[in-house]
């Protein structure tokens, strides 16, 4: 019977050398492991470059297209404006907080064209959103924006450039 449980023995330790695997093979895998995520990691930046690339677009059209509404409402007389005003909004807080309803006067009704100012995704974290865009006033020239008395576009103010070799300034 000694020699029986002796055989075993034998076969359990041919068995354990048999199923582990050596440092070499554990030092490959881990290397392999390396190489495809350092490889990966280039998609994964880029993706998220995309991705805020996409916001941005999105909150220079929802802007840009809360502009346009404010000079359609003044055109259609919804909005009072002087004589020397463009009929552009005098800043981006104002179509946020609204205007007041001139066809509505009675009701003190007011026209709000924006929930909130969109945040610009290249803007340093907790700038204000009253200074995280560029603004270009009507009277100044598209390839010199410059503030004055409304606001006629916004740009933003990031340093970078886009995937498309386009800086972000002049989308």
């Amino acid at each position: 019977m000694r020699s029986f449980f002796l055989h075993n023995d034998v076969r359990r330790g041919k068995n354990a050398a048999i199923g582990g695997f050596s440092l070499i093979e554990m030092v490959v895998v881990v290397t392999i492991v390396g190489v495809l995520a350092s490889a990966a990691f280039p998609l994964i930046s880029l993706g998220e470059q995309r991705l805020k690339e996409r916001e941005l677009r999105h909150a220079l059209r929802e802007i840009r297209t809360a502009i346009d509404s404010y000079h359609k409402a003044v055109e259609e007389g919804r909005i009072t404006r002087k004589a020397d005003e463009s009929g552009y909004p005098p800043e981006l807080k104002v179509l946020v907080a609204g205007v007041p309803d001139a066809k509505n006067a009675t009701t003190n009704s007011k026209i709000y064209l924006l929930r909130r100012i969109p945040v610009d995704p290249f803007a340093p974290t907790g700038t204000p959103d009253a200074e995280m865009w560029g603004l270009r006033s009507y009277a100044s020239p598209p390839d010199e924006p410059k503030l004055g008395d409304d606001v006629y576009d916004i740009y933003s103010l990031s340093q970078g450039t886009g995937s498309n070799g386009i800086p972000y300034r002049r989308w």
